[in-house]
């Protein structure tokens, strides 16, 4: 049988409510006694159940996505998938809820997160382009002992926090080499479109992507990113302008996880069928586009393992466990109309 906290105070020589203060980093044990029970630890091979202390203990864990207030289909597919999860964990001891807030606004995420007490939440999962001011936030959070995840998207220099979602390079330069491999060496330039380039993964997606059209692919020319700030009117308007001024565009990349309103302003102005088109996320919208011709290939990664990989992350830290790298690997998938 395993050895039990019992068979490791015995072992180490101190009482149960020492080996409780030792194992839970608590105050009031000298480094002798620490070094003692780490020592009887290896030598009878005690191995902690986050779980059962958790059970014993009645401890709940409390974890927060905090999402952008605007988005489209897949936003609402991430919250579906954190709803879900929500309702499953619960008898897991797990409470978990998110809230939507502008996260264009650096100084209003940076305020709200400032304002989340270390009574409040065990963890928080953020979803929000890059700045100084959320990045500091963040580091805040992880002062006070609150678990952080970057979800989907990161800050670039804050290494301390876990970060969940697909390498945003190697998905920017897929999309370029299937882009450059649909227009079969005809030369023209591609249009590219982002809600905003403020955000590390649209640096990341459009720096892979310039890399290999730039490298294997001078037939074509990339435009400038065109952003459109999740903003129906702004996308019709900067699209069609677009569109007007280059009439030799052969290919379209969304790197965004939005494509629906880039697309469909787009499609106002010229057929997309005639177009090699690359987005990124599966929604409703991309399938069926996938399935008609306007979309050639959905570079994707899947929304439920993102939210689930966050919550064991957080779930690991808040037990100061090492999450496991490779079942927190999230791939990229490159869906066509023959494999959906």
């Amino acid at each position: 049988m395993r050895p039990t906290a019992k068979d490791l105070a015995e072992a180490a020589g101190v009482s149960l409510a020492t080996v409780d203060r030792v194992l839970n980093d608590r105050p009031n044990v000298s480094k002798k006694t620490v070094r003692s029970v780490h020592e009887a630890i290896e030598r009878i091979g005690f191995i902690r159940n986050p779980a059962a202390v958790s059970l014993a203990r009645n401890k709940s864990y409390r974890f927060r996505f905090v999402l952008p207030k605007s988005g489209d289909l897949y936003l609402r597919e991430l919250l579906r998938r954190v709803e879900d999860l929500g309702a499953a964990l619960k008898a897991d001891l797990t409470d978990i809820d998110y809230v939507q807030i502008p996260t264009e606004d650096a100084h209003g995420i940076a305020k709200y997160l400032a304002g989340i007490g270390e009574d409040e939440l065990d963890g928080v999962a953020l979803m929000a382009p890059e700045s100084p001011q959320v990045r500091d936030a963040l580091a805040r959070l992880l002062e006070r002992d609150i678990k952080v995840v970057q979800f989907l998207s990161g800050q670039e220099k804050l290494p301390a926090a876990d970060f969940v979602g697909v390498d945003n390079f190697a998905a920017g330069a897929t999309a370029g080499k299937l882009i450059g491999t649909f227009v079969c060496r005809a030369p023209g330039k591609v249009m590219v479109v982002a809600d905003t380039m403020q955000s590390l993964d649209s640096i990341q997606r459009r720096h892979g992507f310039d890399t290999i059209i730039n490298e294997q692919f001078p037939n074509l020319r990339s435009l400038p990113s065109i952003e459109t700030h999740a903003d129906e009117k702004r996308a019709n308007q900067i699209i069609a302008r677009v569109l007007e001024n280059n009439r030799d565009i052969i290919a379209v990349y969304v790197l965004s996880s939005e494509a629906r309103v880039p697309l469909a302003a787009a499609a106002a102005n010229i057929d997309l069928v005639n177009l090699s088109v690359v987005v990124h996320e599966r929604t409703p919208f991309s399938e069926e586009a996938l399935r008609d011709g306007r979309i050639d290939a959905v570079i994707a990664q899947d929304p439920g393992h993102a939210v689930r990989s966050a919550i064991r992350i957080m779930r690991a830290r808040a037990d100061a466990r090492e999450p496991l790298a490779e079942q927190e690997r999230i791939r990229i998938e490159v869906l066509l109309k023959e494999n959906l």
